[in-house]
């Protein structure tokens, strides 16, 4: 049996969940609805320009990181645990991660108060931050359309900043991660 030891900390160890989704311009119509006799018109177009979130969530107390990028890559990657670093200074957090090629880059600088770790490959059921993502995607992005990709950004944006600490908490917060307090 392996025990780890974990190292003195300020402020708590964290659990927190990591993902990056993406965001664009194009878009898919959903259900929506209107009046009898009416047929709702929603705009919809296919440009091909997309911007990137990443993102950490704790299911327990609702804390949460979020940046935006041009793309997922090692360096966004670093960028983002730099700034979950800086967020969180005083805790130790142990991040879990999916399986990306960024997530176990050779390049990957994981800052001292970060442990990574990683879900089985092909379960991102097991994430709890994809139904964050799924949020962002219902309360901002139904039924829109977008004439920039800067505005796409200021959705994305505009969207995490209302997410609350007791929304993520209910959004998360499995009974599986709950049941370890």
């Amino acid at each position: 049996m392996n025990f780890h030891i974990l190292p003195n900390v300020e402020g708590k160890i964290r659990l927190m969940f990591l993902d990056e989704a993406r965001f664009g311009r194009i878009s898919s119509p959903e259900y929506c609805w209107c009046f009898d006799d009416i047929r709702p018109v929603v705009p919809c177009h296919m440009v091909r320009e997309y911007i990137y979130a990443y993102g950490a969530v704790d299911p327990i107390d609702g804390e949460r990181c979020f940046i935006t990028a041009p793309t997922c890559n090692t360096n966004w990657t670093n960028a983002f645990l730099k700034e979950l670093s800086a967020q969180f200074y005083k805790d130790y957090i142990l991040l879990c991660g999916d399986n990306a090629g960024w997530h176990k880059s050779k390049g990957l600088m994981i800052p001292d108060n970060i442990e990574f770790f990683h879900i089985p490959p092909y379960t991102p059921e097991m994430n709890p931050i994809e139904q964050i993502w799924r949020e962002l995607r219902t309360c901002g992005f139904k039924n829109t359309l977008f004439s920039t990709l800067q505005k796409v950004e200021d959705k994305v944006c505009e969207v995490i900043l209302a997410l609350n600490a007791d929304t993520v908490k209910s959004i998360t917060g499995r009974d599986w991660i709950l049941s370890m307090l």
